[in-house]
């Protein structure tokens, strides 16, 4: 069989069944049995792919998935990102538009902490949406930094996207975490940026209020006593891997530890938070490393059809700058995310786009981060971004067009920082080479 024959049928299979319905990881089961029998030796090729799938699972690269997921819970079940939430509050005082400000800074914060742009979002929507909506913000101001900001929880670390994304296309998941850093950052300032432009075609957008003063006796306390702890915690998950001090799978169980201690501390750690956190982790760390399962025997049957390389070949045979195939594989990505899910999108192009990212020479540090960015911008993309239906079920009576609309101009910073990353690739590259080891 031809390698485009033979590609077409394995990415068509899982196409079909997620098209009808199959939940995906059963939809790469089914497809990956039906491959085995065309592709390889039937039963025997069966037992042979299924010890290879475990292999995997059984190794600690995996091991700070569940961990950050822990953490996150804990953070949110226990109160603590409240506490966050209302030190910040004070911190900024009467700045125009501050809920929008406030949102930017603290959802980059609680990004280092939940490791996932659903419970970001979901989170600073909870929070952030009612009291917008009472204090007389426009929809569009109200939801579009949090649509923007709840996704940088896929680059800032500990991103759980990240640290599957990284085991799947076999890079290393600490260089990984690190590099999305300073973009992360570096986009946050550029939300603001897009809020503060907002804010001055359109002041009426958000309405100036009073607000209680806060001393300054205050804003030291609330720094001292609420923001400080939660800054030594991210310290122990992403400065214990920059200094070398700790591996991705013990910096999250640092992680753990510190998010406990301060609770307890607080007197937050309750049995039904502790309980709660652990079960939402085990449901969402079980459904993972099934789906991981799964997504390598596709791999394996990708490389043993010969889809994979003779894709390589062919997209590399053509005369063009490798930049070209770059956006042309970016494009991919975007389109795919206005219909499924991101961790669908990773299976199914990972095994392709990383071996052709190889051969063209780029980082693949570098490549994973641009591959984050285009998973972060197709979760706000319609018609079946993620993000844009769990804030639709926060703001009750918006339509489809109104979020995407709110979420359209934080798109346009996501854009500019892919440029960024293309021009000055440093800047994802920067803290990972401190490490060393590349």
């Amino acid at each position: 069989m031809e390698w485009y024959w033979a590609g077409a049928l394995l990415i068509g299979s899982i196409i079909s069944m997620m098209a009808i319905g199959i939940p995906v990881a059963f939809a790469f089961l089914l497809t990956n049995i039906m491959g085995i029998f065309v592709f390889s030796t039937g039963v025997s090729g069966l037992i042979q792919i299924v010890d290879n799938s475990t292999s995997l699972l059984t190794t600690f690269t995996l091991a700070p998935i569940p961990m950050f997921i822990l953490m996150g819970s804990l953070f949110f079940h226990t109160g603590l990102a409240i506490r966050v939430f209302d030190a910040l509050d004070k911190l900024l005082g009467r700045i125009r538009g501050r809920l929008c400000y406030l949102t930017v800074i603290g959802g980059s914060l609680f990004s280092t902490l939940t490791g996932s742009t659903m419970a970001n979002t979901a989170m600073l929507g909870s929070l952030l949406v009612p009291e917008m909506t009472r204090r007389g913000y426009s929809k569009k101001m109200s939801m579009g930094p949090i649509l923007g900001t709840g996704g940088l929880a896929m680059i800032i670390p500990p991103s759980s996207l990240g640290v599957l994304l990284a085991s799947i296309a076999q890079v290393d998941v600490g260089r990984l975490l690190i590099a999305g850093v300073l973009p992360g950052f570096l986009l946050a300032t550029i939300y603001a940026g897009m809020i503060s432009f907002q804010l001055w075609r359109h002041p009426e957008s958000a309405p100036s209020y009073e607000v209680e003063e806060t001393s300054l006796q205050e804003k030291l306390y609330q720094i001292g006593v609420n923001i400080l702890p939660m800054g030594l915690v991210v310290f122990m998950v992403i400065g214990f891997i920059v200094l070398g001090w700790a591996t991705p799978s013990e910096s999250a169980s640092f992680g753990v530890i510190g998010v406990v201690v301060l609770a307890m501390a607080r007197r937050a750690l309750t049995w039904v938070a502790f309980k709660t956190s652990l079960i939402g982790t085990i449901r969402v760390a079980g459904m993972v490393f099934f789906i991981l399962m799964n997504s390598t025997v596709f791999s394996q049957l990708l490389s043993m059809s010969g889809a994979s390389r003779g894709l390589v070949n062919w997209a590399t045979g053509f005369e063009v700058p490798a930049i070209v195939i770059l956006a042309a594989m970016f494009l991919v990505l975007i389109m795919l995310g206005m219909f499924m899910d991101q961790v669908s999108m990773m299976l199914i192009t990972v095994p392709i786009f990383y071996p052709l990212a190889g051969q063209l020479g780029y980082d693949l540090i570098w490549f994973s981060l641009i591959v984050l960015m285009s998973l972060e911008m197709s979760a706000t993309t319609p018609p079946f971004g993620l993000l844009l239906y769990i804030m639709m079920g926060m703001v009750k009576g918006t339509t489809l067009i109104e979020v995407a609309l709110a979420a359209m101009p934080f798109l346009f910073c996501d854009l500019i920082l892919v440029i960024i990353l293309v021009i000055f690739p440093g800047v994802a590259l920067y803290l990972p080479n401190l490490m060393g080891g590349g």
